[in-house]
């Protein structure tokens, strides 16, 4: 029985093998997000609904490969990802090896295997998610911090963000020219950046403030980015832009 709801999104060439698989996890008591066959359509589902796992097949439809389209998710977030491949020779391998992914399913496969696959890969998840916050996602260090990023702290300036965008337990980081998912919420943030210039205008976003292009009744602009402004948050929002 599983205590939290997976969202799984399948990414299969073919469609039929899709939606069988997509049954057996629905079965198993899993969410899924979708069902895709391109790299393309799959980058865009995972920017607008984003899963907890990926189960790409390495060989899609259109341009991009299954290998591409991890590399090109991996650009603006980082979700596990477990490969289904009927190519089993050694430069295959080493490309998808170098996304590091969770695990590889070799086609054909059956129910059980994929099943255990998949709970192996949710028991990583879940002891991640259980280690202490300080370990395991970002560390405040005066002007900076430092984030768990593929496996190891990366650093990031505090003046170098330009907003946090929250999407339910998870935080993407955003600065010029990367960006950090990490699983927290947005609250636990903000109670870690309270002496820093970031501060909460929405309940999905936190700005720094110096880096505001635009502040109008019910938005803000940082980069062309539109960015709401809670109600809520104005008044606080105004009196800190005085205290620049």
């Amino acid at each position: 029985m599983i205590k939290e709801t997976i969202r799984i999104l399948v990414v299969e060439d073919d469609m039929i093998i899709g939606a069988n698989i997509s049954l057996q996890l629905t079965n198993l008591g899993y969410e899924i997000t979708g069902i895709e066959s391109r790299g393309e359509e799959t980058i865009s589902h995972v920017r607008t609904n984003r899963p907890d796992l990926i189960l790409m097949d390495i060989q899609l439809k259109g341009v991009l490969s299954g290998i591409d389209t991890v590399k090109a998710i991996q650009k603006f977030c980082d979700l596990p990802v477990i490969y289904l491949t009927a190519n089993s020779d050694e430069v295959t391998f080493n490309k998808a090896k170098e996304t590091r992914p969770q695990a590889f399913i070799a086609k054909p496969f059956n129910n059980l295997e994929l099943q255990r696959t998949i709970e192996l890969v949710i028991n990583q998840i879940d002891e991640k998610k259980n280690l202490p916050k300080s370990i395991q996602e970002i560390e405040v260090l005066g002007d900076r911090i430092f984030v768990r990023h593929h496996g190891k702290m990366e650093k990031i300036l505090l003046d170098d963000i330009l907003f946090i965008e929250a999407d339910r337990n998870y935080c993407t980081i955003v600065t010029d020219n990367r960006n950090f998912t990490l699983t927290s919420t947005l609250k636990a943030m903000e109670e870690k950046l309270t002496k820093s210039h970031l501060i909460r205008i929405h309940r999905s976003y936190m700005v720094n403030i110096l880096k505001l292009d635009i502040v109008a009744d019910h938005h803000l602009e940082i980069n062309r980015k539109v960015i709401p402004l809670g109600k809520s948050f104005k008044e606080l929002l105004l009196s800190r832009i005085q205290t620049i």
